[in-house]
């Protein structure tokens, strides 16, 4: 089962269905994810296993990035080995920083986007154009209703300028948050059908004219975090009323210098939960 965002075919308007890998059934009386997402958990299971509105051919709808309304998309760093090698290499004043983070009690957590700027299956991400190396960071996200539940998991895409967040960490929100760096999907897993998500096999691959650039595999039970940690530091001293995702830190970086180019294609694996791909553009002009 998938929850799933989409254009419907009979009103050409947003809805949000469960898909079984034949049909998508709308949920009637839910418009947006954000609504699903002012459930309890257990409320949540019961809507879904009720879904009873229009149903229609899985491969007929154009699906959309399960994020929408109030939602927001933040992001943990540093929470596997490969990540805080990465930093530690690309860092010119600061490598110590994220040495630190890595063992530490409380967690890095940063903002990432606002719905309206995520990127879905299909659709575009953007690297910078004043930055000379840009990489996908392929993510496991927790789906988070509004009590700060883990519902459900996606694959997230955070997207990031090495160049600027090398330079000095206060750059990170350059590095991290513009428009083109987010892209989430394609769907919504129920947390209740996923029985280990520390045991889920993470790929990607970066294809050029046709070639495989890069590619590697890893998984998360490299991940140096308790899932409900991160989820608990989030919620600690915040509100998320339509819920929200929380990206949890990458595992797959490519070395230096490889970058992103202007037409790469970004396909981000992640077991049990779906394959995310994009296309990516270099430059605000393209992106919008």
């Amino acid at each position: 089962m998938q929850i799933v965002r989409f254009t419907s075919p009979l009103t050409d308007a947003d809805a949000v269905g469960i898909d079984d890998g034949e049909q998508v059934v709308e949920l009637s009386g839910i418009t947006t994810v954000g609504e699903l997402l002012r459930l309890s958990s257990d409320e949540l299971r019961e809507r879904c296993a009720a879904a009873d509105g229009p149903a229609h051919p899985s491969a007929s709808v154009r699906r959309l990035a399960p994020v929408d309304g109030l939602m927001e998309v933040w992001a943990a760093g540093v929470t596997y080995r490969r990540s805080r090698e990465a930093r530690v290499l690309e860092s010119e004043r600061a490598a110590d920083v994220y040495e630190l983070v890595y063992d530490a009690e409380r967690p890095e957590l940063f903002f990432k986007s606002v719905a309206w700027k995520v990127s879905g299956d299909g659709g575009r991400i953007s690297v910078r154009a004043d930055s000379g190396i840009d990489v996908p960071e392929p993510e496991l996200g927790l789906v988070l209703n509004s009590a700060g539940e883990i519902v459900g998991y996606t694959v997230v895409d955070d997207v990031s300028s090495r160049t600027i967040e090398g330079v000095n960490p206060l750059y990170l929100p350059q590095a991290k948050i513009y428009l083109g760096a987010c892209a989430v999907g394609p769907a919504i897993r129920p947390a209740w059908e996923v029985a280990d998500p520390y045991a889920l096999d993470i790929t990607l691959t970066i294809a050029r004219a046709g070639e495989t650039v890069w590619d590697g595999k890893a998984s998360t039970s490299q991940l140096n975090r308790r899932l409900d940690d991160l989820a608990g530091y989030l919620y600690r001293a915040d509100s998320f009323p339509d819920g929200a995702v929380l990206s949890t830190g990458t595992c797959l970086v490519p070395d230096l210098p490889f970058t992103l180019q202007d037409g790469d294609t970004v396909a981000i694996g992640i077991a049990e939960l779906g394959t995310l791909t994009t296309t990516v553009v270099k430059g605000l002009d393209a992106m919008r």
